[in-house]
């Protein structure tokens, strides 16, 4: 084999090996907290029932929605169940309220998501 066809193998050896570790990576968790319009919660720290409206606008705009855990304060960005789409309509009905949301956890760089599977 040449060393362009030796080198090509290689990285489709690395990257599949990438992907098993991404996907070993996850665990399905519960996470019972306050849903956050990042934007408004990050630079005014609005929240509560009067910023209700302005978090389901912001959050239907796309702006990324943070489930802060009750009794840790962690933040966990959200996501939906699929590349390209928008998170269920579940998510933006509730927000600021306390809710459970159930999914895959991910934590990269010190950054902690949730793919959103179910919210309670």
């Amino acid at each position: 084999m040449n060393r362009l066809t030796k080198l090509g193998l290689g990285l489709v050896a690395v990257v599949g090996l990438a992907g098993m570790a991404i996907a070993a990576d996850t665990s399905e968790t519960s996470v019972t907290g306050n849903l956050e319009d990042a934007y408004c919660y990050g630079t005014m720290g609005a929240k509560g029932p009067g910023h209700k409206q302005c978090a389901i606008k912001c959050a239907s705009a796309g702006i990324p929605v943070t489930l802060i855990e009750k009794g840790t304060e962690k933040s966990y960005i959200l996501l939906p169940n699929k590349d390209a789409s928008p998170l269920p309509q579940s998510v933006i009905s509730r927000m600021e309220d306390e809710v459970t949301v159930t999914g895959k956890e991910y934590n990269k760089n010190g950054t902690e998501y949730l793919v959103v599977e179910s919210v309670k």
